[in-house]
């Protein structure tokens, strides 16, 4: 009997019957604009093999006006069509179902050529949309409902149209942007007039045998926003129209509040969705932070929804389905909700991947095959990087011995999932431990390897990560490190200084003055953030209740510049509001004089000027790491050429991305 009975349930749609109830959601991979589609079409082939019910690409524009950016990929000849055609036919071939999404940016788009409901400018984008008048609004619907046509010319099974997170045909439904008093604005039956004709045109446009999803955004989270009983309304006309399923779009892309960043508690919105899918009779999807079978399954079975969105958890693992029918749960590499491979990727306009699985996006680049001649391998460093380089190399028919001097596998991801809001890491942490027994690898640890042990292996690779760097400042023997904080060597006392505001500053000061995770606990966590209900505030907004820090911070820097400015592009905002949120004083231009008994001793900008004394019980050191090579030496005067990766080779910020990424390149290319 299934694990997953609820999940893995067929859903049936009349024309066609979803072999389960996971829909791999819309992302955005910036692929499509390579113009390499065998590299797409393998993108969605390698997921539809593992077994996903039902996918849905990233958003294809309708017309030029309405992409992200300019030159966003979208089916506007015939050459598109004969392009999308080679993906759709490869999914077919895997066994799969693809819908394409339309994306209409709206206001979002990063180009001067951007229109919208009102000539309101977004605060994410510098370009100011135009108005559109009577003959605007039918080109984009028009333009639309003709996007729909293609994508089933090129063999889509679906379209998804895109109405929520902000975009387009959100901007009209809200006050927020739509200012208009013609029949397009004023009255909600205006507002939702444009929507509502576009899946009306889409459907008459495809025919009755194709699937039509509406993407709904159920709180949008800004406001002026969206009532419930205006949600409900549209999903009532919307189903009118002709729509096939509803998906759930939570928040705008501008909201104040975090929706799936990994400090958001699992499954945080499906309370919506559950309230929604009495009110309508098609299908009705729900979406963010599902990462897990267990907490798909939890959600169906409750009847929460009729099927689950689960985005980047197919970056993670595109055998995601497959793994969790067979009975190797255990085995799917777990989306953290990073964004640092996926989302910051995306709007650097790079390839979006997967900070867990650098192969994503790369799939006929970065290939797994057997070894053609098995080596033993011996690996020093049971990090992020290390791990990866085993158990890849394993995985590929090397015989892999993993040595590390701790007790325990992880490195710095020991104590990355200690910060209230990483408690995903743990999952990661536990995933490599399978995969070390799943692969074979043979472990050692409490282990100190030397150039005797490692002398009989015929490649051994060096992950030995960092040590924290001394910032050399008067009376640092008071400090404590950041390692002393995170492994709970030592208590901070109720006041603290720390030395250094990059991503490991950030991660003490949240640790130090967070009691109790709110992202276990959902409705704290929706207190701290100030998420309402939007049958009771329009946008489901309410005032921020967080809750009292558990100490006193200061957090410092010597760079001259906003504490945090460049910590992740998607991300870094959480962390600043986060920590603002408990008091967390922040200072930047600042020159180290000296740590005291009183606490820590400042002065500002080249002049030194305005000594300070920052009081305080407990000083940290964040302020850097060294790489620890001294085995790599060591190896190398005796003879031994080592593949150094990780901290051990660039010691920057600790970087989980770039080393899985070494080290899996690493591995497989042994």
């Amino acid at each position: 009997m299934s694990h997953y009975p609820h999940m893995l349930a067929p859903l049936d749609l009349g024309h066609v019957v979803l072999k389960n109830r996971v829909l791999m959601g819309s992302m955005h991979t910036n692929l499509e604009e390579t113009g390499d589609w065998n590299r797409v079409a393998e993108f969605y082939a390698e997921r539809a093999r593992g077994g996903v019910g039902l996918m849905v690409t990233g958003g294809m524009a309708p017309n030029r006006e309405g992409g992200v950016f300019p030159g966003a990929a979208g089916l506007f000849t015939a050459e598109d069509i004969a392009h999308h055609r080679l993906v759709t036919e490869r999914v077919h071939a895997a066994g799969g179902r693809i819908a394409m999404q339309i994306l209409h940016a709206g206001r979002y788009a990063y180009s001067p050529e951007c229109v919208s409901a009102s000539a309101v400018k977004s605060p994410i984008s510098p370009f100011p949309p135009r108005e559109l008048d009577e003959a605007g609004i039918e080109k984009q619907i028009a333009d639309i409902a003709t996007a729909a046509a293609r994508a089933r010319e090129a063999g889509y099974d679906g379209v998804e149209v895109m109405g929520s997170e902000g975009y387009f045909l959100n901007q009209f439904l809200v006050r927020h942007v739509n200012r208009r008093e013609d029949r397009w604005g004023g009255s909600y039956e205006n507002r939702m007039r444009l929507p509502v004709e576009v899946v009306k045109r889409v459907r008459e446009a495809v025919g009755p045998d194709f699937i039509v999803i509406y993407r709904i955004s159920l709180i949008d989270l800004v406001p002026e926003g969206s009532t419930w009983d205006e949600v409900v309304r549209l999903a009532k006309a919307i189903e009118a129209a002709g729509a096939t399923m509803l998906n759930t779009g939570i928040g705008w892309h501008e909201a104040r509040v975090p929706t799936i960043a990994t400090s958001v508690p699992r499954a945080a919105f499906t309370w919506l969705t559950a309230r929604l899918r009495p009110e309508v009779s098609i299908p009705v999807i729900t979406s963010n932070r599902i990462n897990t079978p267990g907490v798909a399954e939890e959600i169906l079975a409750r009847g929460d929804a009729d099927m689950v969105s689960l985005a980047r958890p197919f970056l993670a693992d595109p055998d995601f389905v497959a793994k969790a029918a067979a009975g190797r749960a255990d085995e799917i590499a777990p989306c953290i909700g990073c964004n640092q491979a996926c989302l910051d990727h995306t709007f650097a306009g790079k390839i979006s991947s997967c900070l867990v699985n650098p192969r994503a996006g790369h799939e006929t680049e970065l290939t797994l095959a057997p070894a053609a001649t098995p080596k033993r391998i011996a690996v020093v460093g049971a990090g992020p990087a290390g791990l990866s380089a085993a158990i890849t190399a394993a995985g590929r028919g090397h015989a892999v011995t993993l040595f590390d001097r701790a007790a325990e596998i992880g490195g710095q991801l020991c104590m990355a999932r200690r910060v209230p809001g990483k408690e995903e890491f743990h999952g990661l942490t536990d995933w490599f431990a399978t995969m070390l027994t799943r692969t074979g690898v043979t472990l050692r640890l409490n282990t100190e390897a030397t150039v005797d042990t490692l002398a009989d292996f015929d490649d051994v690779i060096i992950a030995t990560g960092v040590t924290p760097r001394s910032p050399a400042i008067p009376g640092e023997e008071r400090a404590a490190s950041y390692i002393d904080i995170l492994t709970g060597r030592v208590t901070a006392g109720p006041r603290v200084a720390i030395i250094g505001a990059g991503g490991i500053g950030f991660d003490v000061a949240e640790f130090l003055t967070v009691s109790d995770s709110p992202t276990l606990h959902p409705a704290e966590w929706m207190r701290e953030w100030g998420v309402g209900d939007p049958a009771q505030t329009p946008g489901g907004l309410a005032p921020p209740q967080p809750e009292p820090p558990a100490r006193q911070v200061t957090l410092l820097q010597r760079k001259p510049e906003k504490p945090g400015r460049k910590l992740g592009k998607t991300t870094g905002w959480i962390h600043r509001a986060a920590l603002q949120a408990k008091g967390v004083r922040m200072l930047g231009g600042v020159n180290y004089e000296a740590i005291t008994a009183e606490g820590l001793q400042v002065s500002f900008g080249p002049e030194r000027k305005e000594p300070t004394l920052i009081a305080a019980d407990t000083v940290v050191l964040c302020a850097g790491q060294l790489s620890e090579r001294s085995l790599a030496d060591r190896l190398i005067a005796a003879g031994i050429t080592p593949q150094v990766i990780g901290g051990a080779d660039v010691a920057g910020e600790l970087d989980a991305k770039r080393a899985i990424d070494q080290g899996t390149r690493l591995g497989a290319a042994l």
